[in-house]
């Protein structure tokens, strides 16, 4: 991908606040870049997975989109930020994977400092990145086709690819998908199926941007037991408090480009009645 490219993709589902300058997609070529790097892991540093040191970024022309930002995601983490849209949160992600170079501080993933092009390869090998509108993630014809699309350029051969591929979406509860027409499926389902590629590739954490958006009840539901299952740790950024609650185990707020890591939101356990049944879980009080 060349750096014009880069330049032009999306921060996808955001509204440009604050001089935040919008991006046409190309979320395809990103993905493709991303699945022809390899799939190779050599040994390096295990924690902090993420560190951001006084990060701060802006769009050309306009004022800062990220200010100061400390952020840390260690080994086993599952660490989630309260975010509207706006709040420069895509842009956060986007920046942890290298699709935007920040204008002062310091980005170290796996324990090295990552700077140029060149330095985010292995990056972009072993975090997954669900984008936020799953129109962005999904491209290929057939479900099957979208899901073994990773597999395929790590270099798996094509039973390779079309195995992990099956395995994936049953591990899903998406039996019976692989022929239907990715563009004929619901929200929710595109949603299901969008997580499908990035867990297809074996990453070792998870880049969240608001999975439960548009879900129905269920499917929220159904989303919510698939996280907490996944034995990888992740940053997810929601607006919702109770989605949050369930499935990380501390979360903060990020306003005015800034992670608030000083104010915790603290958790509290009991039982709650859901449409699947009563289970243990998480809710912040509001504040």
């Amino acid at each position: 991908m060349t750096v014009s490219q880069k330049e032009q993709l999306a921060d996808s589902q955001e509204e440009p606040v604050d001089g935040e300058a919008a991006y046409p997609n190309s979320q395809q070529a990103f993905l493709l870049e991303i699945c022809q790097q390899g799939h190779d892991n050599p040994t390096m540093s295990a924690a902090p997975i993420i560190d951001l040191e006084n990060v701060s970024f802006g769009y050309p022309g306009g004022p800062l989109v990220l200010r100061d930002l400390d952020f840390r995601l260690k080994s086993g983490e599952r660490v989630g930020i309260l975010a509207p849209n706006g709040s420069g949160k895509t842009t956060l992600f986007h920046l942890i994977m290298g699709l935007h170079k920040p204008l002062s501080g310091r980005v170290r993933i796996f324990g090295r400092e990552v700077r140029e092009e060149k330095d985010f390869v292995e990056v972009r090998r072993r975090i997954g990145l669900l984008f936020q509108d799953p129109d962005d993630q999904l491209f290929s014809p057939t479900v099957i086709e979208d899901v073994a699309f990773g597999p395929l350029n790590l270099g798996k051969t094509r039973e390779e690819a079309l195995a992990i591929a099956r395995r994936t979406l049953a591990h899903l509860g998406l039996e019976g998908f692989e022929e239907r027409v990715t563009f004929k499926l619901s929200g929710g389902e595109k949603r299901m199926v969008s997580l499908a590629t990035v867990l297809a590739m074996e990453p070792e954490a998870l880049l969240l941007d608001e999975p439960a958006n548009g879900l129905d009840t269920r499917t929220r539901a159904r989303l919510m037991e698939l996280l907490l299952s996944l034995d990888l740790p992740y940053v997810l950024i929601s607006h919702e408090l109770d989605f949050l609650a369930a499935t990380t185990r501390s979360a903060y707020t990020m306003e005015n480009g800034r992670i608030r890591i000083d104010e915790e939101i603290h958790l509290h356990e009991h039982l709650h009645a859901h449409p699947l049944g009563s289970h243990p879980h998480e809710h912040y009080p509001l504040k």
